[in-house]
């Protein structure tokens, strides 16, 4: 029903209008007395066999929602009941911002993907942080950081730490992304040197936190990778993260590329600049994840995120060495129950 009928029905509207739309049904129905029971009954799939122990969290399943779809923390118990094994909030800054103009959001539905420029639009990462001490579940919740637009690249660590200090607390992994291109500039921070720098700065800070709070171990720290990316900057990566023995890598982010779309070219054109998200995407992220696992000796787990809208696209992540899936593009086009059907399939 949800493609048929709901789907072409939201598809008439502003991308950007819709997903507000949706989060404000979502929590308005919530509030509902025994919706979240009920949701919870329709979209959860339980059973021993998907769940995964990963950088030291114990995931229920290993179906996440990635990050951009709840970026200031405010649908945290929602999603919990449609059946996702964790969730990351964000991108978020240390202070609010407003992103990129608008439109900023585009669909290509002959390619079933979507383009957008958000910009890291959010409410800064305090407010996130409020959010999260007040959520109602135990669902495991990851806090994907960036820097402000206005944040020169040589400052970019004092965001990524400040980002990290408002967050730390209420989430339990952390993820650094310096692969968005929305944010100008942003991709430079891949390089060897940046990259390093805020890495091993951020793992000091985990550590010191983890010793104030009397912790057992610091809180994992993954790295979000594009997926443009060539094979020598990804061993640039693996060296990266093997040095500074930081948790993981999420691969990929969105893509610049307009390689291959059946959308309308004058259309795509005219949309400009942004991240490619969605079926275009799948081949590439998993060709992403195959590489860095293999040329690794899979020494560090991978999150793998882009074009999945089938639990057959989730299973070839996870065949090519990803340890947990994310979803986004395909939870838009595919509708609420897709994590329960990747599950069910996996099982």
């Amino acid at each position: 029903m949800y493609k048929w009928l709901i789907l072409p029905i939201l598809f008439r509207f502003d991308a950007e209008q819709v997903h507000h739309f949706i989060c404000g049904t979502l929590k308005f129905l919530f509030r509902i007395p025994g919706v979240s029971f009920l949701t919870q009954q329709l979209f959860n799939y339980e059973h021993p066999s998907l769940e995964r122990e990963v950088f030291g969290l114990k995931f229920k399943n290993p179906v996440g929602l990635a990050a951009g779809f709840d970026k200031n923390a405010e649908l945290v118990d929602e999603l919990a009941a449609l059946g996702f094994g964790f969730v990351e909030i964000g991108t978020v800054t240390p202070l609010p911002q407003d992103g990129n103009e608008k439109p900023r959001l585009f669909r290509l539905k002959p390619d079933r993907a979507i383009i957008n420029r958000m910009g890291f639009n959010n409410k800064g990462a305090a407010s996130a942080a409020e959010r999260l001490r007040k959520r109602k579940t135990n669902i495991l919740i990851g806090g994907n950081i960036g820097k402000n637009k206005l944040t020169p690249n040589e400052n970019a660590l004092d965001d990524y730490l400040k980002s990290l200090d408002a967050l730390y607390e209420e989430v339990d992994y952390f993820v650094v992304n310096v692969s968005s291109p929305n944010t100008p500039g942003l991709r430079d921070l891949q390089e060897k040197e940046p990259l390093m720098k805020i890495l091993a700065a951020l793992k000091l800070r985990d550590e010191a936190w983890a010793a104030k709070t009397s912790a057992s171990t610091p809180k994992p720290i993954l790295l979000k990778i594009a997926p443009d990316l060539t094979n020598s900057q990804l061993d640039d990566i693996i060296e990266i993260v093997t040095t500074t023995q930081i948790a993981g890598v999420i691969a990929t982010n969105t893509t610049i590329s307009r390689d291959g779309l059946q959308t309308d070219g004058d259309y795509v054109k005219k949309i400009g600049a942004g991240g490619l998200s969605g079926a275009p995407l799948t081949h590439r992220s998993t060709e992403v994840i195959r590489y860095i696992c293999e040329k690794s000796g899979r020494a560090f787990p991978v999150i793998g995120v882009g074009g999945i809208s089938s639990p057959q696209e989730a299973r070839e992540k996870l065949e090519a060495g990803a340890s947990l899936v994310q979803i986004y593009t395909g939870f838009i086009y595919e509708g609420p129950a897709l994590a329960k059907r990747i599950c069910k399939t996996l099982v």
